[in-house]
């Protein structure tokens, strides 16, 4: 795996590297050891799958409070998506600073997301499978999310959104926020 830094404090975007034959090819996705040398979160208690039917279909942004923060290790395995995260922890010097990635079955690139980022994709294609890897256990009591559109984030999603929840769409706004957000 080769781990590409990102402009977002301690997120990190890994290039898979396919050793292969007459077979096809085989590539690690996940090391314990090469995760912890470059001091991100190696151990997944979860992994979740999502599929999405039609282009345009935004999930996210979602985050879970402390002490609940999660890890993920997000990989499109069928199609294309636009994977968006926004850092969300008070003390970064990129608080609020938000990064976009595609990530495709082609590419085979995958994001880690560190705790304290809210993470949200945007299908780029129909019939879009996401598997990712997750560090804690789902807590709805810890639950939160940023809105796609808040002005503030001013993130360019890359096509219109076309399919959403209804919980998605009624995250507050950040401005609207009263406690710390991670």
């Amino acid at each position: 795996m080769i781990f590409l830094q990102t402009e977002l404090n301690d997120a990190w975007l890994i290039e898979l590297e396919p050793h292969g034959d007459q077979r096809g090819f085989f590539a690690r996705t996940m090391c314990q050891e090469a995760f912890a040398n470059q001091g991100m979160i190696g151990e997944f208690v979860q992994q979740n799958t999502s599929f999405s039917a039609q282009r345009g279909t935004l999930r996210g942004l979602h985050y879970q409070t402390r002490p609940h923060g999660e890890a993920k290790l997000v990989r499109c395995i069928r199609g294309a998506i636009a994977d968006v995260i926004v850092d969300v922890r008070a003390d970064s010097s990129t608080y609020l600073r938000h990064q976009l990635f595609e990530l495709t079955d082609t590419n085979r690139l995958q994001l880690y997301v560190p705790p304290g980022f809210a993470h949200a994709f945007q299908t780029l294609s129909d019939n879009v499978e996401v598997s990712y890897l997750v560090s804690a256990a789902y807590h709805p009591e810890a639950e939160r999310g940023l809105r796609y559109n808040d002005a503030s984030l001013d993130i360019d999603w890359p096509c219109p959104v076309t399919v959403i929840s209804d919980k998605d769409t009624k995250w507050p706004l950040i401005a609207e926020q009263t406690e710390a957000l991670y």
